[in-house]
């Protein structure tokens, strides 16, 4: 590597300069990308209010199937589905061998890793399906989970970004993207036990429905943001120019040395001459 740079020094004297006015370029250039974002930004980041509502749940109704030897336990429980967007479903101290079911006619999408912090290659959007039924065994009772949306598009729930000319622009697209009505709303909740069961399972129900809240102009601290991009470019720029700044010095003090050794040789024969 040293040998190469050291032709291509011999070759272009003038490779230094180049490089360093190519680091000054680039520079200049990041600072520019860096005023006109902050001056003249096209992004906007709206948040959204979310209201939890926990459900009251009423009495079920019981079917005893003689012929199955099996207790249904079933809930309809109205939702409100303008903007909805999760439902969650708690059943506990289930018995043996029972089954819970989340119904809803206009589909929902789950997944039995839904929710799950600790699973970072979980993608609902990849994984989730959507289906009106979605239901989960409890082989050994005990208490069952099902998390759903009505839509895996992140834009619809939490904060979002979008492109605007201004904040009126912005603000429309922020509004078209959150709003949504899922109708036919209404849950319904099963609960299919072994046996002739007399004991009501309890379960909980919470939905949750966002609203548009607040749009603001995406915005960088560009004194920060250059700091940073001017620590890039130094850093990227440094594996080259040093080993170059190394080469090139070594080079200018080796041809100072045979400079000397020339001179020297020089001196020798001069004398020799005289001499003779």
């Amino acid at each position: 590597m040293g040998v190469l740079m050291k032709k291509a020094l011999a070759q272009n004297p003038n490779l230094l300069r180049t490089l360093m006015g190519l680091s000054v370029t680039l520079i200049l250039l990041l600072s520019y990308a860096v005023y006109g974002a902050t001056v003249s930004p096209s992004y906007y980041l709206y948040a959204t209010d979310s209201e939890e509502t926990e459900h009251e749940i009423g009495e079920p109704t019981r079917i005893y199937q003689e012929s199955s030897n099996t207790t249904t336990w079933a809930w309809s429980i109205p939702a409100n589905g303008s903007n909805l967007t999760w439902v969650h479903l708690s059943a506990v101290d289930l018995s043996a061998e029972s089954t819970v079911k989340l119904i809803n006619s206009a589909g929902l999408y789950s997944h039995r890793l839904l929710g799950i912090e600790s699973d970072q290659a979980f993608s609902c959007a990849e994984q989730c399906q959507k289906n009106t039924t979605h239901q989960v065994d409890s082989s050994d009772g005990g208490d069952v989970t099902i998390h759903a949306l009505t839509s895996y598009d992140p834009a619809r729930r939490n904060n979002g970004t979008v492109y605007g000319s201004d904040i009126a622009e912005a603000t429309l697209k922020a509004r078209e993207l959150i709003e949504y009505e899922h109708s036919p709303s209404a849950i319904r909740v099963e609960i299919v036990e072994k046996g002739e069961r007399l004991t009501t399972p309890e379960i909980f129900l919470v939905t949750v429905n966002e609203e548009f809240d607040t749009i603001n102009v995406f915005s960088v601290d560009a004194a920060t943001e250059f700091m940073w991009a001017l620590a890039a470019v130094v850093g990227c720029f440094s594996m080259v120019l040093i080993p170059s700044f190394t080469v090139y010095f070594a080079a200018k003090a080796k041809e100072k040395k045979d400079q000397v050794k020339l001179q020297e040789s020089e001196e020798q024969v001069k004398a020799s001459l005289d001499d003779s």
